[in-house]
């Protein structure tokens, strides 16, 4: 062979070989395996032959998501403008992959269209790919992109609802109504206003709750006059809208409302506790203390309690009459401590023939907490017992039978004509009485894995009472003001009743047990595992209230509970206290577990500032469909740890405003200066509560808001 021949023989060889390679490849796009279809799409991108343009664009169809990404990722590289619509309808894709993907291609064409494309879809897609989306604008050389999405956002969203307000049908106009409010702008609130009077009520109170989300003063007056109307939802709707404007000057209108013991009133009492505190808000809640229903009036008398208190003169007044003594004593009852100089107006009614005055009394020298009302107590308690004590005797002295005395057993073959038909029946029941124990155990052995208890019911000691439940509550009454009021020998007394057969004395005996220190706590906190719900959640509020000892009761019982944990972690939220350093462990658990409990628990966390949840709180964040997201975001801006700082900013970019409002908030706490652009865009966002949010994030010169380390 001559030499010369070699270089001619090497090059056709090269040439034979890419060929062969790029035949296996294109017999790969038909493979069954879609990893393998994507690869071959991946490697044909590599060597940039534009005939195969049209390859990309059929696996772009494909019905595997991680071939559709591939393709996306080779249309883009070819940078042609054909390939503009179909990266469009990827970025539409069901895969968040796919739309990433397709994303990052359109910022490789560089042509108004793609960048048009990527605004569109913005506001249409969830947050990771709205990251994408603003990563791959800021690649196509687009100035400010973030806040050019956010405001192209705001503005579709504006001329949607906007649309659908002036010429949708009923329903399509009450939920544009609302939709225009919460964007807070001044256009908002001036077509709002006119339907405030709107013949149609649902339409009306829809524009009432826009109203109060716009959060524009100029609305209090006209909302304030709805109080007086006598449609109930539009009565509700001007009550919330007039909370979220907290305008003191309405308080006197809605301490009307709180006084008619309507459905509303509840609910025009939580607004006034809801305003900025003030003469007017004070004076108002007073009013409540005394004319309002026992509930609203204890609310109202516990919020004045750090107040103050109320003047006692109008309550000394109720006090010394007989036809108003009990709201007088529902007053005093509420302010508790506060009220101590009318304690010697309340102690004469704990003597009075009626029981009801004589219960409320009791209460009421509880609540002011001075011990020199013990020994009355202590002489109603004997009374009480005495008159008790026949209605109580037992019946039967001796324990009832648990098991059937002989013949009587349903399992066992009788001797009757019939006998075989009763013998299958009985041998039925005798099986079905085995599976029943069978299923008992696992239970017992699968709550015994999950580390916690398995409830005993209460087996009846009797099977009549002759005492209704009524005739024990001032029995029960007086039991829970000796525990409040640590009478001497309430332990031994309380503990006593603490395994009572009547559901109000146990109950009773167990909240007042946990009012006297650790060694009460002890005792009462069996009771959490007790199968009836309203003592569960007596006890643990009984137990969040009693101070540290109570709440480390609450925390060592919570992995053992299973969904009672909602009680416990509710009436720790309403407490004022912080949990003990050490319940860190197990309310992580809890935000680990997920559910309603986790948003509970990470609100205990950023209460308590454990930044050895942090970890846990940052993974948390990883579940997309978490119901506790946002309280998870409050809770790390409430730590103000900087590593969370990256977390945290990525639900900048979350297609829920109430999310990214929450974000931007926590980051005003945790404050780092490489989040500033992000919420500096966010200033255009349509909604309201995501601007101010944003807004207070950023200090004066736009940076981010220096926060705790």
């Amino acid at each position: 062979m001559r030499t010369g021949a070699r270089p001619f023989i090497l090059v056709l060889a090269l040439v034979l070989g890419c060929n062969g390679s790029r035949d296996q490849l294109l017999a790969d796009l038909q493979s069954p395996r879609p990893e393998v279809r994507a690869l071959a799409v991946k490697k044909l991108a590599g060597q940039g032959n534009a005939d195969d343009l049209v390859l990309f664009t059929r696996a772009a169809k494909d019905l595997a998501a991680i071939v559709r990404a591939e393709a996306a990722v080779a249309l883009g590289e070819s940078q042609d403008p054909r390939v503009v619509d179909l990266l469009g309808e990827l970025l539409e894709d069901a895969d968040e992959d796919v739309q990433g993907r397709a994303a990052m291609a359109l910022s490789k064409v560089k042509n108004d269209k793609a960048k048009a494309y990527l605004t569109l879809q913005y506001g249409r897609r969830g947050r990771a790919t709205r990251q994408v989306i603003v990563q791959a604008l800021k690649n196509a050389n687009v100035p400010d992109a973030m806040a050019e999405v956010v405001s192209a956002e705001a503005k579709a969203q504006w001329d949607r609802n906007l649309l659908a307000f002036t010429e949708g049908v009923l329903p399509e106009r009450v939920g544009a109504a609302e939709e225009l409010g919460k964007s807070g702008r001044p256009e908002a609130v001036s077509r709002l206003l006119p339907l405030v009077r709107d013949s149609q009520v649902i339409l009306a109170a829809a524009a009432v709750r826009g109203l109060g989300d716009a959060g524009d003063r100029q609305a209090v007056g006209p909302i304030a006059l709805l109080l007086d109307e006598s449609f109930p939802e539009l009565r509700e709707s001007a009550i919330t809208a007039l909370m979220k404007l907290q305008d003191p000057a309405v308080a006197q209108r809605l301490q009307a409302v709180a006084v008619e013991k309507s459905a509303v009133s509840p609910l025009a009492l939580d607004a006034i506790l809801a305003f900025p505190r003030a003469p007017e808000t004070s004076a108002a809640l007073c009013a409540i203390v005394l004319d309002g229903a026992p509930s609203e009036a204890l609310d109202a008398g516990r919020s004045m309690r750090d107040r103050g208190g109320c003047p006692v003169d109008p309550i000394g007044e109720r006090l010394a009459r007989p036809a108003t003594a009990a709201s007088g004593l529902q007053a005093v009852i509420g302010l508790g401590p506060t009220a101590q100089p009318l304690l010697a107006k309340v102690t004469p009614w704990l003597n009075q023939p009626d029981t009801s005055l004589r219960n409320l009394a009791v209460e009421a020298v509880a609540a002011v907490g001075d011990a020199s009302s013990v020994p009355a107590l202590q002489k109603l308690y004997e009374q009480e017992v005495k008159g008790l004590e026949a209605l109580r005797a037992d019946w039967v002295t001796q324990p009832l039978p648990e098991r059937y005395g002989p013949g009587f057993d349903p399992a066992t073959s009788p001797s009757e004509p019939h006998a075989h038909g009763a013998a299958a029946d009985a041998d039925r029941t005798a099986k079905h009485a085995t599976l029943f124990e069978r299923v008992k155990a696992l239970n017992a052995a699968r709550a015994k894995e999950a580390g916690q208890s398995v409830v005993q019911h209460r087996v009846p000691t009797e099977l009549y009472d002759d005492v209704e439940a009524e005739r024990l509550v001032p029995l029960a009454t007086v039991l829970r003001a000796l525990g409040t009021l640590k009478a001497p020998g309430a332990l031994e007394l309380l503990k006593g009743y603490s395994q009572d057969a009547s559901t109000p004395l146990r109950v009773a005996s167990l909240v007042g047990l946990a009012r006297l220190g650790p060694e009460g706590v002890e005792v009462a906190k069996a009771g959490l595992l007790e199968p009836e719900r309203d003592l569960q959640k007596t006890l643990a509020q009984a137990l969040a209230e009693s101070g540290e000892a109570g709440q480390a009761a609450l925390m060592e019982l919570l992995p053992k509970m299973g969904s009672e944990k909602l009680l416990v972690l509710d009436a720790l939220t309403r407490g004022s206290g912080v949990p003990v350093a050490s319940a860190s462990a197990a309310l992580q658990t809890v935000v680990r577990e997920g559910g309603p409990e986790a948003a509970l628990a990470a609100e205990l966390l950023g209460r308590m500032q454990a930044k050895d949840a942090v970890p846990t709180l940052i993974k948390a964040l990883d579940e997309p469909n978490s119901v506790a997201r946002r309280d998870v975001l409050l809770a790390l801006g409430a730590i103000g740890d900087a590593q969370a700082a990256e977390v945290v900013a990525r639900d900048l970019f979350h297609d829920l405003p109430e999310i990214r409002a929450a974000a931007a908030s926590a980051l005003k706490k945790i404050g780092t200066p490489a989040q500033a652009d992000s919420l500096a865009a966010l200033k255009g966002d349509y909604f309201r509560s995501v601007r101010e949010s944003a807004g207070a994030a950023l200090t004066k010169d736009g940076t981010a808001a220096g926060g705790a380390r």
